[in-house]
């Protein structure tokens, strides 16, 4: 399979997946979302695939969130559709995959990346990882299932501070929270995650896939499709065109409230 922005391949029956923009410290952005939904498609329609991961090029950054040079022409119906597009396309296809999909986070993992790394099976951080829900330093607010997947993994009172505060966490204070599973030297990162995997890959995967299918029903809820129409909100306001501009010219931002 033939990739502009990921690097994809598979050994001993797990499919990794290597998002390739480090001078980009990986962001996401529509390339990225269609190139890895594609090679999701490919992960489960391939019988002798039976998990993946999902990692970072470069050692800096697994995801260090959107592209933001792509947000300042959006109004709200593009800010939205944004959202909806990444949800159907990526986020929520990573989450209701019949074979487990762990995020192997090495660096930053910040906005749409905490959010990548959120809707995988779940998490294995290096010892240099950040997480965190920065977007209202933008006038924003995620927009990719932050406000509902942080709550469910680490509770309301923290989720609330992290996403009003915008501040980053780091790995150990990650594994605390219940955020992610281990916390690992970045050499032994992917070797941690495939022996975990290997295991896994022994199981029944009718089994695997009925496991994710039931714990991700406990999680059901109508959340999403408001975090969606808010986020889109967001960019019909003043706030949001001085975030951005603030953000892309490097200088602090002005809120007004509008």
């Amino acid at each position: 399979m033939n990739f502009n922005t990921i690097l994809f391949a598979v050994e001993n029956n797990i499919a990794t997946i290597t998002i390739n923009r480090a001078d980009k410290m990986n962001a996401l952005n529509a390339d990225v979302i269609n190139d890895i939904s594609d090679a999701l498609d490919h992960i489960m329609s391939n019988a002798d695939i039976r998990s993946a991961v999902i990692t970072g090029a470069g050692g800096k950054a697994f995801v260090a969130g959107a592209d933001i040079s792509e947000f300042p022409t959006l109004d709200s119906k593009g800010g939205e559709a944004l959202s909806t597009l990444g949800h159907d396309k990526l986020f929520s296809k990573i989450e209701n995959c019949s074979k487990p999909v762990v995020a192997a986070v090495n660096g930053f993992a910040l906005g749409g990346g905490c959010e990548l790394a959120m809707a995988c099976h779940f998490r294995i951080a290096s010892e240099n990882a950040k997480f965190g829900q920065p977007e209202v330093n933008l006038g924003l607010i995620p927009g990719y299932g932050g406000t509902q997947r942080l709550v469910q993994l680490i509770g309301k009172g923290k989720a609330m501070e992290l996403c009003l505060t915008a501040h980053l966490i780091d790995a150990n204070e990650a594994k605390e929270l219940g955020l992610v599973n281990y916390v690992c030297t970045s050499e032994t990162l992917l070797e941690h995650t495939y022996k975990i995997l290997s295991t896994i890959n022994t199981k029944a995967p009718l089994a695997l896939a009925k496991i994710i299918t039931c714990i991700n029903a406990a999680n059901v809820n109508t959340g999403f499709a408001v975090e969606t129409k808010l986020f889109g909100e967001c960019f019909d306001t003043a706030d949001k065109n001085e975030g951005v501009d603030a953000f892309l010219n490097k200088r602090k931002a002005e809120f007004k409230g509008a």
